[in-house]
């Protein structure tokens, strides 16, 4: 019997992703952005998480997928890195879900551009591909 391994879900233009619990800080609801001018393209602007100024990344914007329709408000997805909290803007939060270690496998190879490099592989699930964002990599704008 192997390992297991939670992740935190989310949905992101249809895809299905996941980020290890371990990494994760909290999920929280949509906040308010304060822009950044001149920063990358794929921040969305800083959020006040009681008190602390974390930086959003547009994870839509960073993997090069469509851009959110208007008025469909994003959710945070806040991690962790060694460099302090950054806040992930996703469509909608998933649930926990917990696979075995030894079901991972590398990228398919229908992903393309950012999102390759992006996703460290994937799990096979009932009923769809659970894609593992790196999130180390997704981080460095």
């Amino acid at each position: 019997m192997s390992a297991t391994q939670q992740f935190c879900t989310f949905l992101l233009d249809g895809l299905f992703f996941g980020v290890e619990v371990e990494k994760v800080q909290e999920v929280i609801r949509h906040q308010e952005t304060t822009r950044v001018p001149l920063a990358n393209r794929a921040v969305g602007g800083l959020i006040n998480l009681r008190g602390q100024i974390v930086t959003a990344l547009d994870l839509r914007r960073r993997l090069e997928l469509a851009e959110r329709d208007r008025g469909v408000v994003p959710m945070n997805v806040v991690v962790r890195s060694d460099d302090g909290a950054v806040s992930l803007l996703v469509d909608e939060i998933g649930d926990v879900v917990e696979v075995q270690e030894n079901e991972f496998e590398p990228p398919p190879d229908t992903l393309q551009g950012m999102a390759r490099e992006m996703i460290r592989g994937a799990y096979k699930l009932k009923t769809r591909l659970l894609l593992v964002l790196d999130t180390e990599r997704a981080m460095k704008v």
